[in-house]
Order: structure tokens, then C-alpha cells, then sequence
């Protein structure tokens, strides 16, 4: 759709924004690309039986456009978050 964006995984699909957008986190920090994120809830993968526990921590993510806003490694996993589950960790 040219208007807008259709997530492959769980079917939801939101309108194409600007480019420069803010992402923020659960608290409202503003996120960034190289930023450490950790998880605030459990969070159960869909397809399969792991669980990303609270307070898991990323490595360094990278800002996407869509409805999952986050691309990062977590537990050994390649994932893409929604911003309103994770929040800034400091270093």
C-alpha cells in the first residue's frame, strides 16, 4: 500500500509518517539509534515458547520505520520491538 505500513508477522497496518519522527519509551525518554534498551514486562514471542523477561537488556538497537519502531539483539535473538515495552538504560 503506498499509503501505508503492514507488519508480515502479526498483520497490523498503520500509516506511512514523515520522516524524522521521535520514538520514545515507556518513560518518554527519547530513543536513539546505539541506545541499550531493557525490557518492563514479561513478553511471550509469538510462535514460539520463549519469554523476554523484565529487565532483559539489548545491545545496542537500531530505530526502523513501521509499528515495531526497535530492531535489536536480545538474548541471543534478532527482534523487533514495539518502543512502549522497553525503556532507556543508561551506560
Amino acid at each position: 500500500h503506498p499509503d501505508s505500513w503492514e507488519c508480515m508477522t502479526c498483520g497490523h497496518d498503520w500509516e506511512k509518517e514523515e520522516e524524522g519522527r521521535i520514538v520514545k519509551d515507556a518513560h518518554g525518554n527519547v530513543l536513539q539509534d546505539g541506545d541499550v534498551v531493557a525490557m518492563i514486562k514479561d513478553l511471550k514471542l509469538k510462535g514460539s515458547s520463549q519469554v523476554l523477561k523484565v529487565g532483559s537488556k539489548s545491545k545496542p538497537i537500531r530505530l526502523t520505520e513501521g509499528d515495531h519502531e526497535i530492531d535489536c539483539r536480545m538474548n541471543g535473538m534478532s527482534i523487533a520491538l514495539k518502543a512502549q515495552f522497553v525503556k532507556k538504560v543508561n551506560p
